[in-house]
């Protein structure tokens, strides 16, 4: 009986990717808080991860690059900045968390992989 690796691991690590890619996202709207005119981003993640599983997991994972959108702020500033530094603040420890979470049931995955391959 043949273990496809490819199937047992295939959504955590599209959702890896995906939380990295959103956390580069994440952390360039923190950096440019202050600079005028800067449109904060965001990806939809469900949406993304939609988008993802319809192409084969080597074209996601290879060139799957999201789709930013903008986001709209609940108090726009005077110098057309639309960061607001407590929602970039809170979507990002989120994101964190659940690329902690991914992590771990990829980790889960990977030992159960590894009993299974030493009979136990």
């Amino acid at each position: 009986m043949s273990i496809r690796i490819d199937d047992t691991l295939n959504v955590h690590a599209r959702a890896l990717g995906l939380r990295m890619q959103r956390s580069e996202i994440l952390a360039a709207n923190l950096a440019n808080e202050d600079t005028p005119g800067f449109q904060a981003r965001d990806i939809d993640f469900t949406q993304e991860m939609r988008r993802l599983e319809e192409y084969s997991s080597r074209v996601a994972i290879a060139g799957g690059d999201p789709r930013p959108l903008y986001r709209v702020p609940t108090q726009a500033s005077q110098d057309g900045n639309t960061v607001e530094l407590s929602v970039e603040q809170a979507q990002f420890s989120r994101n964190s968390m659940d690329f902690q979470t991914s992590l771990t049931f990829l980790t889960m995955k990977f030992r159960g992989l590894k009993q299974a391959i030493e009979g136990r």
